[in-house]
């Protein structure tokens, strides 16, 4: 065998033998035998394979057989079994030179199956080399793609994340009573003014009913009042009359008095009807001052009437205070929007009992929608009220919403106040609120969600143009 054969291999081959040239037996009394011989190939001398031939099988003889072929040639022992030809053919077949165009054809056998299990290699090894190829194409890519990526619109530019908030309004029962109805549901938009809810208010009006009870009894007092002081200055004008009596009667006394005083100066007249002149002249000054004081009753009377008056006509006016008070309460039990909104959630539902202050409703105002986001102390201190800020959200990238800034905080969140380092101060955060627009608002209500997430980019530099990525793009 030659040297350049290292693996064994197997082959096909076809061998011919033909009876010799020599005397002996005619040429026609041993005819041609083909034989099909699969023989090993190997680096040394293999043993002897059995060879079925045409006569039956026959005892296995070793021959060397060298077969020339195109490619190197190789060199093989044939076992077979087969007629034994005629002795005088056995020297020159041992020594033959079998030709592979002529005498010979040899080709490649077909591999015997493997019977041993498949290893983990040989299992895997179809997707898991591919699979491998992809991840690091993946990778490529990725590292490709951050490299190319643009990387924003400048340095006079910075952009912070943040969520979409709108003002919330809880709408609650302003006492404790029982929940009636609600006559909206989630997701319904209000005007404001608008009936959304009722409380029972049995209570409430019967406490109407009975102020309104008092309120007529108020008024009959007042009139009561009044009469009182009708009677009362009829009494002090008759005192008074009594009064101008007693002076009449006083003037005439003393006229009197002075008559019998000269009288009795003349000696015409007794002492004693002087002293009863006298007398009654006393008696009558008396009366004008008792006639006097009761002038002075009536017209305290009087005034006690117009204050009993003035307190019936207060009682009238508390009582309608009354009235308004539980009618107000009333109208508060008629639950309504304060504010153009839209409902976001039921909190409490129809039938329960809540407390002063229960909240029924949640509303959202659409009208005053903003992003709260924060930046760091280097950006914070570029900022400035009414600041341009343009909002892309994650929902809705195809636009940009324009906003004004409307807060900055004035101190600084996430790190301690007493940090004072340098690199420390650079971790500094301040909140910033950018409010939307009311028109642009109004004129989109119904696309409107709150809580979104986006990125809000703040121009720093007044003079930069914004990018054409940044540039202002509103529904229609």
């Amino acid at each position: 065998m030659n040297s350049n054969v290292s693996s064994p291999a197997s082959v096909t081959v076809i061998v011919t033998f033909n009876p010799p040239d020599s005397a002996g037996p005619p040429a026609h009394d041993v005819p041609p035998v083909s034989v099909a011989v699969t023989p090993t190939i190997a680096a040394a001398a293999m043993p002897a394979a059995p060879i079925e031939t045409a006569a039956g099988p026959t005892p296995p003889v070793n021959k060397l057989v060298t077969a020339y072929m195109p490619a190197p040639a190789v060199t093989a022992i044939v076992s077979s079994d087969m007629a034994k030809p005629p002795p005088e053919a056995d020297a020159d077949v041992s020594q033959k030179k079998v030709s592979m165009g002529e005498q010979k054809t040899v080709k490649p056998a077909t591999p015997t199956a493997n019977t041993s299990p498949p290893t983990f290699w040989a299992k895997w090894k179809k997707w898991l080399i591919p699979a491998l190829i992809a991840v690091v194409l993946g990778i490529i890519g990725l590292l490709a793609w951050q490299m190319l990526r643009p990387k924003g619109p400048g340095e006079g530019f910075v952009s912070s994340n943040g969520r979409i908030e709108a003002t919330e309004i809880d709408v609650a029962s302003k006492f404790g009573g029982r929940l009636n109805d609600i006559l909206v549901t989630d997701g319904d938009f209000v005007t404001a003014g608008q009936i959304l809810g009722h409380m029972q208010v049995h209570t409430l009006e019967a406490q109407r009913d009975e102020a309104l009870a008092k309120h007529q009894q108020s008024i009959t007092a007042v009139a009561s009042a009044q009469a009182q002081v009708a009677v009362r200055e009829s009494d002090r004008q008759a005192a008074i009359a009594v009064v101008a009596q007693r002076d009449s009667q006083l003037d005439a006394d003393q006229r009197r008095l002075a008559r019998s005083e000269t009288l009795s100066l003349e000696g015409a007249s007794s002492e004693q009807e002087l002293d009863d002149d006298r007398a009654r002249t006393r008696n009558a000054r008396a009366a004008v001052v008792a006639a006097q004081a009761q002038v002075q009753a009536a017209l305290a009377a009087i005034a006690a009437a117009r204050a009993q008056v003035a307190g019936s006509r207060a009682t009238v006016d508390a009582a309608e205070a009354t009235i308004a008070r539980i009618k107000a309460d009333i109208d508060d039990s008629t639950l309504t929007a304060p504010r153009d909104g839209r409902v976001q959630y039921r909190i409490a539902q129809p039938g329960e009992v809540l407390a002063a202050g229960g909240k029924v409703l949640n509303l959202v105002d659409l009208g005053d929608v903003y992003m709260t986001f924060f930046v760091i102390e280097a950006s914070a201190g570029k900022l400035a009220l009414g600041s341009e800020v343009h909002i892309v959200l994650d929902a809705a990238p195809q636009y940009v919403i324009p906003a004004k800034v409307t807060f900055v905080a004035s101190t600084a969140q996430f790190t301690p106040k007493t940090v004072e380092t340098a690199s420390e101060r650079q971790k500094l955060m301040f909140r910033v609120k950018a409010r939307i627009s009311r028109d642009l608002l109004q004129s989109n209500l119904h696309q409107v969600k709150t809580g979104l997430p986006g990125m809000a980019w703040l121009k720093l530099d007044p003079e930069a143009a914004w990018p054409l990525e940044l540039v202002v793009k509103v529904p229609q």
